[in-house]
């Protein structure tokens, strides 16, 4: 079996670690327009050999985790030159546009749109994690859109890797995740840009900062390189979310500045039952 990743950072890394462990006499082949991260994800042993597109035809599961954008040049030429018996997943966190695209291509059967969703703030092959997956949620949209036996051969390797399924059509996942990802990203940005402008005249300000900070700040080390297509495919919901976002901070800002403190702790006790959902949200798996 040959398995190809076009893309051999994070997501795309730590996929093919886990293949190798379901899929133990496996070749993994890497392809990346970074020549470097070839080069390192070779030395870490994520691939086994560097590939170029010339080696697709001989393939028999591809696993595409680029930035949106690349991935809509690339996907089409990917399914030309596979075989008919490959497999195409797609890992990003945009949906509807790279369905749209190739929903007419004469291989759609075999294309499998997902977002695993997993990940952490850093970047590269040095940040592929094995296990990274275990236990997280995959999305899969327009699951009907893939070959029966194709959907087999990919849930059974979401199962392996210890993943949960989830299917969504593309516009809702779009929506969702513009909330509980991107605009997360957004805030983790801007309040990174707010510090730094503000450290500028005052340079003890980091050395104040505590655990609660590097949280909340920890999404802004993420690639602007691969937020930028994610903001840009999915804007209008990400606008969306900002424009309820921003309400929100006005009302909080309203509240102090009028200096209605019983409001100011029923917002944050209301804002409380977070805690129950996001149990709630693991014991529904």
């Amino acid at each position: 079996m040959k398995i190809a990743i076009i893309g051999t950072g994070l997501i795309g890394g730590s996929l093919a670690l886990d293949l190798q462990s379901v899929f133990a006499q496996a070749t993994v082949l890497g392809i990346d327009q970074n020549d470097a991260h070839l080069d390192e994800a070779l030395s870490l042993g994520i691939i086994h050999q560097k590939a170029t597109f010339e080696d697709l035809p001989e393939v028999d599961l591809v696993i595409v985790a680029i930035p949106v954008d690349a991935a809509l040049q690339v996907v089409p030429k990917i399914l030309d030159l596979i075989p008919d018996h490959a497999l195409v997943i797609e890992t990003g966190s945009t949906k509807k546009p790279i369905c749209e695209l190739v929903e007419k291509h004469p291989k759609r059967r075999n294309f499998m749109a997902t977002h695993p969703i997993a990940g952490t703030e850093f970047s590269g092959p040095s940040a592929a994690i094995k296990g990274l997956f275990a236990g997280k949620t995959n999305i899969i949209c327009e699951v009907e859109m893939t070959t029966f036996r194709l959907q087999e051969k990919a849930l059974f390797i979401f199962k392996e890797i210890g993943m949960r399924i989830r299917y969504m059509e593309p516009k809702s996942h779009d929506k969702h995740i513009a909330y509980v990802s991107h605009l997360s990203h957004i805030s983790s940005f801007m309040l990174g840009k707010t510090v730094i402008e503000k450290e500028k005249h005052e340079r003890d300000i980091f050395d104040m900062a505590g655990s609660g900070f590097e949280s909340t700040v920890r999404l802004a080390k993420s690639s602007p390189e691969m937020w930028t297509p994610i903001f840009k495919q999915n804007r209008k919901h990400v606008a969306k979310s900002l424009d309820e976002y921003i309400a929100n901070l006005q009302q909080f800002k309203a509240l102090l500045e009028g200096e209605d403190y019983d409001a100011i702790f029923e917002e944050m006790h209301g804002v409380n039952r977070i805690k129950e959902i996001l149990n709630g949200m693991g014991k529904k798996f």
